[in-house]
C-alpha cells in the first residue's frame, strides 16, 4: 500500500446507510478508522470493503474498513442544515451578483439592519467586492439584483449541484457508492 492510505490515519471509512447510499454527500460521510472499528465492535455496521492496512494488538489483527453500512436505516433529512458550505453549494460557488467564484462570503438580501434574518430565503453567496459594494442597502437601492431569488434547497437539489464538485479524493472501494465516479471518467 502506498500514498495517503498507507497509515491508519489516511484510511477513513465511507459510511453508507442501510440502503447502501452515503449518509451524506456534503460533507461526505466519512468516519475515522477508530470510529469505524468501534462501530464494528458495537455491531452497528456491516463491513462492506476493507483497506489493505491492518491494525494490531498483541492478540488481534483487523483490516481497516474502507466502506461500512449501517445495520439500521436512518431516514435522511429532506432539507439540509443552513451552513456556509451548503449555501455556497446551493449557489454553485458563484457570486449571485457578478458570477465571480473568488473571495466568497454571504450577503443578507434584506440587510440585518432592516430586520433581515440569516435564513435560506434571505442569504445568498456574494464575492467580497460585491458584498462591500452593496453594503447595508436593499438590492434595488444598490442597483444589484441577484441572479436567482434565495430559496431553501432540498437535499436532492444540493446533490444535483454537488455532482459538479467531487471530493478531493475517492478511494477505489468507494466508487460503486458515489455518483461522481461516472462523471469523472467522462
Amino acid at each position: 500500500m502506498q500514498g495517503e492510505f498507507a497509515t491508519p490515519e489516511g484510511c477513513p471509512a465511507l459510511v453508507l446507510n442501510a440502503d447502501f447510499r452515503p449518509l451524506s454527500y456534503y460533507p461526505l460521510s466519512l468516519w475515522s478508522w477508530q470510529d469505524a472499528i468501534k462501530a464494528v465492535f458495537l455491531d452497528r455496521v456491516n463491513i462492506v470493503s476493507n483497506y489493505d492496512v491492518a491494525v494490531h494488538s498483541p492478540s488481534f489483527e483487523m483490516q481497516l474498513p474502507s466502506v461500512v453500512s449501517l445495520k439500521t436505516y436512518l431516514k435522511p433529512a429532506q432539507y439540509p442544515a443552513f451552513t456556509r458550505f451548503n449555501l455556497f453549494l446551493r449557489d454553485s460557488f458563484l457570486c449571485q451578483y457578478c458570477g465571480d467564484e473568488h473571495e466568497l462570503t454571504f450577503d443578507h438580501v434584506i440587510p440585518r439592519r432592516l430586520g433581515g434574518q440569516t435564513t435560506w430565503e434571505n442569504v445568498i453567496t456574494a464575492c467580497a467586492p460585491c458584498n462591500l459594494r452593496k453594503g447595508g442597502k436593499l438590492p434595488k437601492e444598490a442597483g444589484m439584483i441577484p441572479r436567482q431569488k434565495p430559496f431553501r434547497p432540498t437535499v436532492n437539489e444540493l446533490h444535483k449541484n454537488g455532482r459538479r464538485f467531487p471530493p478531493n479524493y475517492l478511494h477505489e472501494s468507494w466508487r460503486d457508492y458515489l455518483y461522481w465516479d461516472s462523471e469523472l471518467e467522462a
